[in-house]
């Protein structure tokens, strides 16, 4: 009734085929389900429906249950926090979906494993059709949905950075490879109590800012912060008068950090006058912030490219069709521009001249790290001029 013959699972470097792995198991035990089904009449609970009835508890008590955890605490929240647009629109539809599905299915399974308890023990062959029934076709069609939407989805904007973290995440839950070990095996939950008695000193923080950010920011995505890659940008004309918005992040590594916008835009018109800018990450939830500074150039054209045909084709009309920052008289006139571009773009918008990539070259990076009595960390780094950084804690 079920194979001997374990697949080869794919590495966890590779999430969404994991995942994907994952449903495949689901679907081996759907299949020994409803084997029993004709099985026990027949045969009863004998030696081989005891051992189908094992395999499949055993798999929806604690694979399953691990998988569940897996979209619900760090798939669909990193989804949320990189999606845009149609995407965006799509995942607030489905996200309550799927997180009730999961609780429904859970509750069928209660009722068929109350059933199988007595089939592996060999004290009972019943097995309601109709609970099988109900069980698989609600897997069935779960799994159907998200191969058909949430796994594209992430393949599609994801970057390799979030594959990795999504990979150690379920490396971490599951107490397997690097990831566990760095973690010693603490769930997330536990992490985020933690992080209430957080310190941070010299010793905590790695030599170079940008990898010190990079830690920061796994940790803030496996926290499961509201918004991780949101931060604020704060911009000063030629007089001085500054203004600040928030945007999403897009990129980050050693050059500097990347966001995408309209170059005419106030913070566009601003930075052509002054070409300096302040970022600012706040993850409450780990009572941590990070403030970085320096000069700001435009990405490549290639950078931008790149960036902007990987978005949803309603972001890329939008980008086109906005004057971002000028003023117009109505939400109608704003849809009739929409139109009117979605009509000449003939589904295939040419990035314009005006909207492309910035990228801040860090020159000073401070680390803020919440203590009670107000009496905070700050571990600040300063750009010298041979290129090195000098680290030094300041007070709060």
């Amino acid at each position: 009734m079920t194979s001997l013959l374990p697949d080869s699972a794919p590495p966890f470097d590779q999430p969404i085929a994991v995942l994907k792995h994952c449903h495949d198991k689901i679907r081996k035990q759907l299949a020994t389900l409803q084997n029993l089904l004709t099985h026990l009449p027949s045969h009863g609970a004998d030696a081989a429906a005891q051992q189908a009835a094992q395999a499949v508890q055993k798999y929806f008590n604690q694979a399953a249950q691990l998988h569940h955890q897996d979209e619900e605490q760090d798939l669909l929240p990193m989804l949320e926090a990189t999606a845009e647009g149609i995407d965006a629109e799509l995942l607030r539809t489905m996200k309550p979906e799927i997180l009730a599905q999961h609780e429904q299915m859970e509750q069928d399974w209660h009722i068929l494993n109350s059933q199988l308890d007595k089939i592996a023990n060999g004290s009972g062959a019943a097995l309601s059709p109709d609970d099988v029934a109900r069980f698989v076709a609600a897997y069935t069609s779960h799994m159907e949905r998200e191969e058909g939407h949430i796994a594209p989805m992430a393949k599609r904007i994801f970057s390799p950075t979030q594959m990795q973290l999504l990979g150690e995440a379920m490396q971490r839950r599951r107490n397997i490879g690097p990831a566990a070990a760095q973690a010693g095996g603490i769930a997330l939950a536990d992490l985020r109590l933690d992080y209430g008695r957080a310190s941070l000193s010299e010793e905590d923080t790695l030599a170079d800012p940008v990898a010190q950010f990079a830690k920061w920011f796994s940790e803030a995505m496996k926290a499961q912060v509201n918004e991780p890659n949101a931060m604020s940008v704060a911009t000063a004309n030629s007089a001085g008068r500054p203004s600040s918005r928030i945007v999403l992040i897009k990129q980050y590594d050693e050059r500097g950090f990347t966001w995408y916008t309209n170059y005419e835009s106030q913070k566009g018109q601003q930075l052509a006058q002054n070409p300096y800018a302040a970022l600012l990450f706040f993850w409450p939830e780990l009572e941590r912030q990070v403030r970085i500074e320096g000069r700001v150039e435009r990405t490549s054209s290639e950078d931008s490219d790149k960036y902007y045909y990987s978005r949803p084709v309603k972001s890329q009309l939008a980008a086109i069709a906005s004057r971002q920052s000028q003023p117009i008289a109505s939400r109608d006139e704003m849809e009739a521009n929409y139109a009117a571009v979605e009509a000449a773009s003939g589904g295939k918008p040419q990035r314009p001249a005006h909207w492309g990539g910035y990228r801040l070259a860090p020159e000073r990076v401070e680390f803020w790290q919440g203590r009670q009595s107000r009496f905070h960390d700050r571990i600040v780094y300063t750009l010298q001029a041979d290129g090195s950084w000098r680290k030094e804690r300041i007070q709060p």
